[in-house]
Order: C-alpha cells, then sequence, then structure tokens
C-alpha cells in the first residue's frame, strides 16, 4: 500500500484497499478499492455474481480477503475474528432474516448488547453492584431502541409468528442494540412491498440523522438505493466498475450495460 493510500485511508471511516478474494481459482473480488465518510450512506450495487455479498461478508469478518486490506478509522480489522467485529462498532442485518425464532422481540435485541457488555459469569453469577448497573443501563437502551422502531407493542412477541417486514425491523433493532458506527444493511428491502420499500428508505435517513450511523446499503432495489444514497458504488465481475453520486452512476455507460440495461434493450 502506498503512502498516499495509508494517508486517505486514515481519513476515512471505512477504507477498503485493493482487496480481492479468490475461491479455488474463481477470482470472486479483484482489487477492490472505495472509502466511506463518516456520515455517508453509501450503496454498493451490481448484478447476481458481482461480488457485492463476498465484499459485504469481508466487512464483517465471515470471509478473509486472498490480498489487500481492509481500514476502520485507519486501524486494520483482518486480524479479528467475527465474533470481535461488533466491539469495533461495525454491525450488521442479513439478507435472509437470522433471529432467534423462538425467542421474544425483546430478547432478540437483547443478544445486540452483549457485544457492548464487559461482565463475565462470575461478576453475573455474584450480581455485583457494577453488573446490575449495566443490566439497567442494558434494558433502557433496549426499550429505547424498540420505542425508535416502532416495536413496543410486540416486545414480548415470539419472532416466528411476526410478518416478514416486522422481522426486518426486528434484526434492526438487534443491530443497533450494539451500538454500531458502521451499519452494514443486506438486501434490506429484499421480500418488502412498495409501501415497505419507501417507508424503509425514510427509516435509513432517520438512523443516519438521529443517531449518527454511516450505512453501507447492498441492495438490489435501484430506486432505493439511488433515493437514498450519498455515493455509490457499482460492482460487475469483481471489478469496481463505476463511484460517485447516485446521478453519477445512473448515467454511466458501464453501468448501464452491466446492471441498469442499456437503451437499445
Amino acid at each position: 500500500m502506498t503512502q498516499a493510500q495509508l494517508a486517505q485511508g486514515a481519513e476515512a471511516l471505512l477504507s477498503v484497499r485493493d482487496v480481492s478474494v479468490v475461491f479455488g481459482g474463481i477470482v470472486a473480488l479483484n482489487g477492490v478499492s472505495f472509502d466511506m465518510r463518516q456520515g455517508q450512506i453509501l450503496g454498493l450495487i451490481g448484478p447476481n455474481g458481482a461480488g457485492k455479498t463476498t465484499l459485504f461478508n469481508c466487512l464483517s469478518r465471515l470471509y478473509q480477503p486472498s490480498s489487500g486490506d481492509i481500514l476502520m478509522e485507519g486501524q486494520s480489522i483482518l486480524k479479528r475474528p467475527p465474533h470481535k467485529i461488533a466491539e469495533i462498532g461495525i454491525g450488521r442485518t442479513f439478507q435472509n432474516v437470522a433471529l432467534f425464532a423462538n425467542l421474544s422481540v425483546l430478547d432478540n435485541v437483547r443478544i445486540g448488547t452483549h457485544a457492548r457488555t464487559s461482565s463475565d459469569i462470575i461478576s453475573d453469577s455474584l450480581r455485583l453492584a457494577w453488573v446490575r448497573r449495566g443490566e439497567s443501563a442494558m434494558n433502557k437502551r433496549v426499550h429505547e431502541i424498540l420505542g425508535y422502531l416502532d416495536l413496543e407493542d410486540v416486545a414480548h412477541t415470539i419472532v416466528s409468528g411476526l410478518p416478514f417486514g416486522t422481522q426486518k425491523r426486528v434484526e434492526l433493532a438487534r443491530a443497533l442494540a450494539a451500538d454500531p458506527k458502521i451499519l452494514l444493511l443486506d438486501e434490506p428491502a429484499g421480500g418488502l412491498n412498495h409501501e415497505e420499500v419507501h417507508v424503509l428508505g425514510d427509516l435509513i435517513r432517520r438512523i443516519r440523522d438521529d443517531r449518527k450511523i454511516t450505512v453501507l446499503l447492498v441492495e438490489h432495489h435501484m430506486g432505493l438505493v439511488m433515493s437514498i444514497a450519498d455515493h455509490v458504488v457499482a460492482l460487475n465481475f469483481g471489478r469496481k466498475l463505476a463511484e460517485g453520486t447516485p446521478t453519477q452512476v445512473q448515467s454511466d455507460p458501464d453501468v448501464i450495460k452491466a446492471y441498469l440495461g442499456s437503451k437499445e434493450q
């Protein structure tokens, strides 16, 4: 990595630097680089097989890049195991809802707070004063998030009995409970109707503005991405195809050909 890249990465909240991923000879990502600034909503787009999910899984440490680096506030995240990634302020949702189906909404959201707790089994069993204070603060935070996402009425409902759109909000609440600096949203509009997608767009902007959370959005719903993203990165066949404002990316000839459809079609 050059000194110029290091300096640029230090200014970014999240910096992806020349990341490549190879699976058994198949190149899933090929030298992808971009920066995320504090307070941005960044949309990551591309056709199926473009490498979006692979990159997403590198950011959340489910995959290890074959080469390159990923910096969070100037520090590499690549030596951190997946269960330690929330500690530095990276939270995520999943394309397929990954909740504890037999637990209540309240308990699912509580689970999200554990990434930010420091108690241990001995302290918990002795009910030490600082543990009790931590539990009180945790419960207050959980209920605040439930209220923020209009989930209080279903707080004690088992998740499996809820509509899909509500389950998506529960997963979002769990991610927010970890107090992330960066929120990775994987296909949040999947399975939602038109009105629900509109509400989701407003909610993502509100989360960014109210809670000062930077958002990376992987999404096939182009209307959603182009209406809320400040910056867009387009991938195709594992390479970065284009980058810029929504208007710039929408009008890029290579993006039109690869993803949005050419005018001749």
